[in-house]
């Protein structure tokens, strides 16, 4: 067994520093080619679109992506390791249900300050117990079944979904104390709050992966199952704290969420389920697991934010937003296919005119 372990691809020293390498370079050439994307639409926008480059465009920028942002960050964490989280937005406006739920029930009409702060502080404590709940057991469900966490997670948003509906009837809950509202709509030197705290998550589970022990261990599995196996990686305990994280950083989105609606639903946002993964491998992310990084995704999020502002300020209808992001990724996903063959098409073009002439 000792043999077979040293004998492994990943398992020898110079194919784990090879692994390792790539794993900290990330995609070849991703951020560049999405910064230089990018830039070019900010620069096309403003010559085509009059009051775009403003500060009233940047700062509706800023408010309009932190909801998808911390969405497309609880995907990515599933996503790195070959899986996948379909219950994330099921997650969230559960999560977002539950909070303002207690909040009605722990703050009475005319409460105080005190009280209110009280209410709010058991919503957070609710929400946040849920969310570690769901992601405890989504994850062993993936990680103890060996069922395809497609189909887990497929099974988990039905449930959590049905149970949603069934208490709400549909419907929206309504009751955030104005301090909840006026506190996360307010701005830090021109920068609206919900935009800080979605790069502070980004920030933190950019850390998390790249630079801890658990966060290699998530790519390695990404990378190579067995191979993390052979690595003496706990693979099953590594997925359960996936997934775990993942629904814990959809309590950073329902908090966001309660901002931006002043309720809860269980409709909210369920359009950009999708658009967490097209996002994710827009920015770099290998839709099989292993590599990609959270620099990336947040570059990929920024350029669909301005493709939907700049096509909502040029006057198109906001049904075609989705329809573009998705011309988008494919546009971006055929670059990136040909790239590698564009040499030696060039040297085959060459060559040819070389002998013609």
């Amino acid at each position: 067994m000792l043999e077979n372990r040293t004998s492994h691809p990943i398992a020898r020293d110079g194919a784990l520093a090879d692994f390792m390498a790539r794993l900290r370079a990330g995609v070849p050439n991703a951020h560049l080619g999405l910064t230089g994307l990018l830039v070019a639409l900010v620069l096309v926008f403003s010559l085509a679109v009059p009051g775009f480059a403003s500060m009233g465009t940047l700062q509706s920028f800023m408010f309009q992506m932190p909801l998808l942002g911390l969405l497309s960050l609880a995907m990515i964490v599933p996503l790195i390791t070959g899986g996948l989280n379909l219950a994330i937005i099921a997650t969230t406006n559960q999560c977002a249900l539950l909070m303002v739920f207690v909040i009605q029930i722990a703050i009475p009409d005319g409460a105080g300050t005190g009280a209110v702060v009280a209410g709010v502080a058991l919503a957070l404590a609710a929400g946040l117990l849920l969310c570690l709940a769901i992601g405890l057991v989504t994850g062993a469900l993936v990680a103890y079944t060996g069922v395809h966490p497609i189909l887990v997670t497929l099974g988990t948003k039905s449930l959590i979904d049905g149970i949603s509906i069934y208490l709400t009837r549909g419907q929206a809950l309504s009751g955030v104390p104005d301090l909840v509202s006026r506190l996360g709509n307010s701005s830090v030197l021109g920068v609206p709050l919900v935009f800080i705290v979605m790069m502070l998550v980004a920030i933190l589970v950019g850390l998390i992966l790249k630079k801890t022990a658990f966060g290699i261990a998530c790519h390695m599995i990404g990378s190579n199952l067995e191979a993390a196996r052979y690595s003496a990686i706990d693979t099953k305990r590594v997925l359960v704290g996936v997934y775990t994280l993942s629904s814990l950083v959809c309590f950073m989105a329902a908090l966001v969420t309660l901002v931006i609606f002043n309720s809860a639903s269980p409709d909210y946002a369920q359009s950009y389920l999708l658009v967490t993964i097209l996002a994710a491998v827009l920015g770099g992310v290998d839709p099989f697991g292993g590599f990609g990084t959270v620099g990336g995704l947040m570059v990929a999020l920024a350029i669909l934010q301005v493709i939907s502002s700049g096509f909502n300020q040029f006057g198109l209808s906001n049904y075609l937003t989705l329809a573009i992001w998705g011309g988008t990724l494919i546009a971006v996903v055929v670059a990136q296919t040909i790239r590698p063959h564009l040499p030696a098409l060039f040297s085959a073009l060459r060559r040819r005119g070389e002998t013609q002439a």
